[in-house]
């Protein structure tokens, strides 16, 4: 097979779909590698890196799309690439398909094989690829509300860490999957008041059983009341909440925003799949932020983009089972041997497969 590694070109996408070491793995099992000239420069990875694991370097960015029969990215195609799609091309990457009905047509009209990492989910009910990013989130999201809470322009300059003396930071999590108990671990690490809000249950169990230790640590099952109270006294707001393949639910709205106190924080890290919360947009890593009702909001869709070392180090051990999996059996074979990658298939032949991503674009059609 001959499986592309074209370079991220989304604002501030700095991580890379497979490391040299991937790339080694794959060439070994007979497979033609192709990588986009300085598709790894992000990571800290050259093109001599890559080359000396067997890999073919490809000056043009068409090029690996038009030469490729499966192409490993991290981030979703974006709009400038939709014409570089083409019938019997095999997608592996995020795709958040969910909330992006622009994408998804593009999918179908080309009849792309697009595998999604989010909505890959093991017998077990694990999430393999996605819960690799979502810990790295998590524990970045408690970094950036703390440099965001301390800096802040309104005078409230405030340091998340508890110094005796000084009142402690209170930090609300909305979510307890992985990301959501990075965060929680982080933020208890340093001394901050955690609220862990959740409709599930038995995460929350699992993750005070986790963090039993810590007392400054509360969780409550999620209602429109509890999260309401929460986020009035909240410094910083985490928003890490997903619906595999779907669109996140809007847990925080507008007046609840208004409620916070002026200079107050909120993460919304589930921005890719629509947000959390009712006053989020899309940011970017090189413009971050935006103040509305003087609460900072940090909502740029590829956090983990901002530690691309780690990320990709993490990402590649995560899909590469998967990549050789179908590189070995092919996609149709692979998918009916895994029911991983049978879950993780959006889009093939025209038609959206995964019954959540199509619910998900029809009730986005339906309130756009």
């Amino acid at each position: 097979m001959i499986i592309g590694i074209p370079k991220e070109i989304k604002n501030q996408e700095f991580r890379v779909g497979l490391t040299p070491e991937g790339v080694g793995t794959l060439v070994k099992s007979g497979n033609r590698v192709l990588v986009e000239c300085g598709a790894g420069t992000g990571s800290g990875i050259e093109d001599t890196n890559y080359a000396q694991k067997g890999a073919e370097i490809v000056t043009k960015h068409h090029v690996v799309f038009s030469s490729s029969d499966m192409l490993i990215k991290v981030k979703e195609p974006e709009p400038s690439e939709f014409g570089l799609l083409r019938p019997g091309l095999i997608t592996f990457s995020f795709l958040s398909l969910g909330a992006n009905p622009a994408l998804a047509d593009a999918l179908k009209r080309n009849r792309v094989t697009a595998i999604a990492y989010e909505t890959m989910q093991t017998n077990a009910g694990s999430l393999p690829i996605l819960e690799t990013m979502s810990a790295i989130t998590g524990r970045l999201a408690i970094d950036i509300g703390s440099h965001y809470l301390k800096s802040s322009q309104d005078d409230s300059g405030k340091l998340t860490g508890a110094i005796a003396g000084t009142s402690t930071a209170r930090i609300l999590i909305l979510g307890a999957g992985i990301a959501g108990f990075h965060a929680a671990e982080a933020a208890l690490n340093i001394g901050a008041h955690v609220t862990v809000i959740s409709r599930g249950e038995a995460r929350l169990t699992k993750l005070k059983e986790r963090l039993e230790k810590y007392e400054k640590l509360e969780t409550a099952i999620s209602s429109p009341e509890t999260i309401s109270r929460a986020v009035r006294t909240a410094d910083v707001i985490v928003g890490v909440v997903r619906d595999a393949g779907g669109v996140a639910p809007k847990l925080v709205t507008r007046p609840m925003v208004q409620s916070m106190q002026k200079g107050s924080v909120i993460i919304d890290a589930c921005i890719d799949q629509g947000g959390c919360v009712e006053t989020s947009r899309p940011t970017t890593h090189s413009n971050p932020v935006y103040w509305y009702e003087g609460i900072i909001h940090y909502c740029v869709p590829n956090m983990p983009g901002a530690v691309p070392k780690n990320a990709t180090e993490s990402l590649c051990s995560a899909t590469l089972p998967y990549i050789q999996l179908i590189a070995e059996k092919g996609v149709k074979d692979a998918i009916k041997d895994s029911n991983t990658l049978s879950l993780g298939l959006n889009t093939d032949n025209g038609q959206i497969i995964n019954k959540a991503v199509a619910e998900s674009l029809k009730q986005y059609s339906s309130h756009s």
